[in-house]
């Protein structure tokens, strides 16, 4: 990996010019204004005296400036902003009317005591695109509820998904709720903006996680559900099937995944099985389906037979779909992650060489590019008030007294 440094100069990606506003904060709306950065708009990260709370996750080299805060927070600016005073709405309002995009993930109840709802950003910019990520939708009962991941893998299906298979509600290691939903608040943006390009104005999005979420573990799960009256319950059997996982092979593990009817005949050759090619319900794809249970336990059987390598290179030959389970401590020694460049190196001003990931979307009229380290807590407070036409003595007695916050000289250490 070689080590490169950002270009502070203007970005050339496609959403070069567009100004966003970022009150968002944790991982949801901060992923989501990363993916908008990324794409080349200017994100102002809007944050309060502390900070973001993910600036302070262990492990890091200085308070303030964690890896997880690092990686969701690349190519934006820091203004830190007290808004509990009106001195520091008045200085957010001014940022506001220079913005194409106002975004943050507040409850409905708190933004609108804050004094920047939907009504009070448009009366400031009539064409903003307004966009809140809440928990729940502010329709219904559960709007003032708090939410995090954990909450809503519980409430949208996700743990109960688990335990058709385990046994018991369980979350999955990962923060899924929280990103999907930073993706669809991402892509709700972007159709947003291009309404308003088309000339249809600014607009109110709303980007609830609970429906989202219910959206998105739906569209295999509805299954016979789809009907009226229902054919069968929710749930993809294929799916949900205990026997679905990674098949330990003489050396491992591996996905192993015959899915056509070539595909499953090659299978049945190679492990010493023709018999079962014969078999009428494993001859059809139709078929196969209500009898994928048998099938994975087939599979289950044979795999230690052969080493991971063996199985990939057989697979590959026949072209059937197969993949070693990989360590994600390796991933980064991955021979395809390596020749597409994912993982990069840089070197920030005061955090030293670190780690991060390019964006996965390519465009074939502009490349990523690391406009920007992410910034230290209120780093750009100054030339931001500045570009919003605040003069320099108001600036400095904003700073004064308390209500905005710069930076010290050096970083603060653990």
């Amino acid at each position: 990996m070689s080590t490169e440094d950002p270009v502070t100069v203007g970005s050339r990606g496609p959403l070069t010019g567009v100004r966003i506003i970022d009150l968002t904060t944790v991982v949801l709306g901060p992923l989501a204004s990363r993916i908008l950065a990324d794409f080349g708009a200017e994100v102002v990260k809007v944050e309060t005296m502390d900070g973001d709370s993910t600036r302070n996750y262990d492990p890091l080299r200085n308070r303030g400036m964690s890896g997880v805060f690092m990686t969701l927070n690349r190519n934006k600016r820091s203004i830190a902003v007290d808004l509990r005073t009106e001195d520091g709405r008045s200085a957010l309002r001014g940022l506001i009317r220079t913005a194409d995009v106002f975004m943050h993930n507040m409850r409905p109840g708190a933004i609108d005591r804050l004094g920047f709802n939907y009504a009070a950003v448009s009366a400031l910019k009539p064409d903003i695109v307004y966009c809140g990520a809440y928990g729940f939708g502010a329709a219904g009962p559960y709007r003032d509820k708090p939410a995090y991941d954990d909450l809503i893998q519980a409430s949208a299906g996700l743990a109960s998904l688990v335990a058709k298979r385990s046994g018991e509600p369980d979350y999955i290691p990962t923060v899924i709720c929280d990103k999907l939903s930073a993706q669809a608040m991402a892509y709700s943006i972007l159709a947003a903006l291009f309404q308003k390009a088309s000339g249809g104005g600014g607009q109110a999005v709303e980007v609830p996680m609970f429906e989202t979420s219910v959206d998105f573990f739906s569209a295999e799960h509805m299954s016979g559900a789809a009907f009226v009256p229902p054919l069968g319950p929710m749930g993809s059997k294929r799916v949900m099937i205990p026997e679905r996982r990674p098949f330990r092979t003489a050396d491992g593990y591996a996905c192993i995944l015959p899915y056509s009817d070539r595909n499953w005949v090659d299978f049945f050759d190679f492990i010493g099985r023709p018999e079962l090619r014969d078999v009428p319900r494993y001859q059809r794809l139709a078929e196969r389906f209500n009898y994928i249970d048998e099938l994975y336990i087939v599979l289950a059987e044979a795999a230690p037979a052969h080493t991971t390598a063996e199985w990939v290179e057989f697979c590959d030959r026949v072209s059937i779909p197969c993949m070693p389970v990989i360590d994600i401590e390796d991933l980064d020694q991955d021979p395809h992650i390596r020749a597409v460049g994912l993982f990069r190196e840089a070197d920030h001003p005061t955090e030293g060489t670190y780690r991060y990931l390019r964006s996965p979307i390519t465009f074939s009229a502009s490349e990523f590019e690391l406009r920007r380290h992410a910034p230290r807590h209120g780093e750009q407070s100054r030339e931001l008030l500045a570009e919003a036409g605040v003069p320099a003595d108001e600036i400095e007695r904003l700073i004064a007294s308390g209500v905005i916050k710069v930076p010290p000289a050096e970083p603060a250490n653990k």
